[in-house]
C-alpha cells in the first residue's frame, strides 16, 4: 500500500508496544517515519532498522526538547503523540515530583508538540494523539492522576480542531482499552478483572489501534476531526 506514500510522519513514543505498532503501520503505508524513545533504545534502534524509520532519544518531560524536534522535523503531514506514562496509586501517598512529570509527558508535550507542528503543517495535515480509555472511565481507585492527564487530550483535541480547522488540519484522540504490550500483558496479572468490564473478552492488538490511527490520518477522515475515538472492546460501554 501507498497510502502515505511521499508523507512525512513523525511518531513521540514509538520503540515499544503501540507507538512502534504505528511506525510499523505507517512505513508500510509508504511514510517516511521518524519516531522518539526516552529509554528503550535497544528496541528503538532495532524497529529504526527493521523498518528503515529514523530513531532519536527525546525526553517528553523536556518541553523545549519536544518543540525543538518538532521545529527541526520540518514540515510534518502526520504527527502522533504517543508518549506517556503512568502513576498510579494512593494520591495520598504520592510523589509530588512524579505526578508533575507524568502531567509534563502526558499534558505539556501532546500540547505543545500540537501548536509547534501546526506552524507549518500543511492543509490536510493530521495531529493524533493516543489517550486512553480512561478519559472516560475510572473503574478503580487509584488511577486519578492518570485518568486527568487522559482526560485533559480531549479538551485538547476539542479546542487544537477548531483552532485549526480553517487551515483544513484535523485533531482527534485515539483512546485505547487494554490492548496487549509489554507493560499491560494480556496473560498478566489484571486479565479477569479487565475481563469483567469488557464485552469482547480479549485484550486489544497494537495493531488495530495503528489501524484506527492510520485511517483518521488518511484521507477518508478529512471530515473527522475534535473527537475521541475509543477501541477498547466496549470496557467503557
Amino acid at each position: 500500500m501507498a497510502t502515505f506514500q511521499g508523507k512525512s510522519v513523525l511518531v513521540l513514543g514509538g520503540s515499544r508496544g503501540i507507538g512502534a505498532a504505528i511506525v510499523r503501520r505507517f512505513v508500510a503505508d509508504g511514510a517516511t517515519v521518524t519516531f522518539t524513545y526516552a529509554a528503550s533504545r535497544e528496541a528503538a534502534e532495532q524497529l529504526a532498522s527493521e523498518t528503515g524509520s529514523t530513531a532519536i532519544m527525546t525526553d517528553s518531560a523536556d518541553r523545549n526538547a519536544v518543540i525543538a524536534l518538532v521545529r527541526e522535523s520540518g514540515p510534518l503531514d502526520v504527527l502522533v503523540v504517543n508518549a506517556g506514562i503512568g502513576v498510579f496509586g494512593d494520591p495520598l501517598e504520592q510523589d509530588p515530583d512524579a505526578i508533575d512529570r507524568l502531567f509534563q509527558i502526558n499534558i505539556h508535550a501532546p500540547y505543545h508538540a500540537s501548536v509547534e507542528a501546526a506552524r507549518r503543517m500543511p492543509k490536510g495535515g493530521r495531529i493524533i494523539v493516543i489517550g486512553s480509555v480512561n478519559g472516560e472511565r475510572i473503574p478503580m481507585a487509584g488511577l486519578a492522576s492518570y485518568a486527568l492527564s487522559k482526560s485533559a487530550m480531549q479538551g485538547l483535541a476539542r479546542g487544537l480542531a477548531r483552532d485549526f480547522g480553517p487551515r483544513g488540519i484535523t485533531v482527534n484522540v485515539v483512546q485505547p482499552g487494554p490492548i496487549d504490550t509489554d507493560a499491560t500483558p494480556a496473560d498478566g496479572p489484571m486479565q479477569e478483572l479487565l475481563y469483567g468490564f469488557m464485552a469482547i473478552k480479549r485484550y486489544g492488538r497494537p495493531e488495530e489501534v495503528a489501524g484506527m490511527v492510520a485511517w483518521l490520518a488518511g484521507p477518508e477522515a478529512d471530515f473527522v476531526t475534535g473527537a475521541m475515538h475509543t477501541i477498547d472492546g466496549a470496557f467503557s460501554a
